[in-house]
């Protein structure tokens, strides 16, 4: 059986994957750089493996409070050594992104405090944590005021305006990599320490917190090598490579890292407790599979906004700009393009690929929201997934995928299940 028969039989007519060749071919020399950075990236990750001294003994399990737990520290040191930070903190007891940030903020803020988002509005999930949209234990129930401002037009850092609102009480600039739900450009690391060098230069006791979800070893160098005090991410994202079952991480200056240390556990504990229950393996080989992982799902990315942007949908990022998070987003401007190209995500899954999604009030959004993932890890956002809220523009933002082949099924599944809707007429 020949591959374009194995595409007919699970379901891509010779049509779509014609189309979707055609343009895949056009990327190969894009596709080399990616390899060229991941390889940089996989040699960083080695490097810090072996100056930490992995060895078989860190894949043991602790139970109980987890004292003396050799994975569990030696792999905080291996991210320390990754993100370049004087310190780590990398745990299944943090839940997700969300958590994460959650973390970082709450322990680096106090009542009477300002956090002040400098790139614009951020996350669905934050805006309950920080009391944008009034919730339970948010930071605005804590004392801790809250200011952003907004990127330009052109998505770039609006230099003049932060200057103004920054005030004796603001304490920490957040700053968010990827775009979420929205269709502004994600910002690259260098235009990340810029802002980070602006503020620091207005006042040096800044705490700066970058939201790196999505945007690790996409680039060979992160938020933190450009002097942000915590970098923030999630291990069901890229530096969890497709293996870690749950977990987040936040890496940064002693000093902060310790204050989310006594946060996560209790005063006077930190990271001296915290039971890993058999997952360091799993951290550490997908932290070591992450920098080609990682790749995989860029490459699929910018497959998809190749084919999308070629049919005339508005994509961000376009299809010939740099690319700093593996996150697609394509806008459809009506409801049945969202849920359809789902569809066809889920359809291409190895897991539930006999569901079909559809859209729900998901808790932390305002706004019923559509997700489609048939993955290992439930939520991993760097498995082949696609969601998307279901409100103007009716944007619909893609991401992951463990391989290429996986990820390039995936898009061409989405573009079956929009031909098939009438959406989409081919060329």
């Amino acid at each position: 059986m020949t591959t374009e028969s194995m595409y007919q039989e699970i379901g891509i007519r010779p049509e779509v994957l014609k189309f979707g060749t055609k343009i895949e071919k056009s990327l190969k020399e894009r596709f080399d750089r990616i390899d060229e950075t991941a390889e940089y990236n996989q040699l960083k990750v080695i490097h810090a493996m072996q100056k930490n001294r992995v060895c078989a003994e860190c894949f043991n399990q602790s139970s109980g409070y987890g004292y003396n737990d050799l994975g569990r520290e030696t792999l905080e040191a291996v991210y320390a050594s990754v993100f370049h930070t004087e310190s780590a903190l990398v745990r299944p007891q943090i839940t997700c992104g969300t958590h994460a940030l959650a973390l970082a903020l709450s322990s680096n803020l106090r009542p009477g405090d300002e956090l002040l988002s400098i790139s614009g509005k951020p996350y669905d999930t934050l805006e309950e944590v920080i009391g944008i949209r009034p919730s339970m234990g948010s930071l605005k129930e804590y004392g801790v005021s809250y200011s952003q401002v907004d990127l330009k037009p052109d998505g770039s850092f609006d230099f003049e305006k932060i200057r103004e609102a920054i005030k004796p009480h603001t304490r920490l600039i957040a700053i968010q990599r990827s775009k979420g739900y929205q269709t502004r450009p994600t910002l690259s690391v260098e235009k990340i320490g810029e802002a980070i060098a602006f503020v620091k230069g207005i006042r040096k006791d800044l705490i700066v917190m970058v939201d790196n979800c999505y945007g690790e070893f996409v680039e060979r160098i992160e938020p933190s090598d450009v002097g942000a005090d915590m970098t923030v991410g999630s291990l069901i994202k890229n530096p969890g490579g497709g293996l870690a079952p749950v977990g987040g991480y936040i890496a940064g200056t002693e000093h902060c890292i310790e204050n989310a240390a006594y946060r996560l556990t209790s005063p006077g504990l930190g990271k001296e407790v915290g039971a890993t229950l058999g997952v360091n393996q799993s951290f550490f080989q997908g932290l070591f599979l992450a920098p080609t992982v990682t790749a995989s799902a860029l490459k699929g990315a910018i497959l998809a906004a190749n084919v999308y942007e070629s049919l005339g949908f508005p994509v961000v990022p376009n299809g010939t700009e740099s690319r700093h998070d593996i996150i697609q987003a394509v806008t459809f401007g009506k409801a049945e393009g969202v849920i359809e190209f789902c569809k066809g995500i889920q359809a291409a899954a190895p897991v539930d690929s006999y569901v079909t999604p559809e859209p729900w009030a998901m808790p932390g959004y305002d706004s019923d929201v559509i997700m489609a993932a048939g993955a290992f890890v439930q939520g991993s956002s760097i498995e082949l997934s696609a969601d998307g809220p279901i409100k103007p523009p009716y944007a619909v933002y893609f991401q992951g995928g463990l391989t290429y082949p996986h990820a390039k099924l995936g898009i061409l599944m989405s573009l079956e299940k929009l031909v098939e809707a009438g959406i989409v007429t081919l060329p």
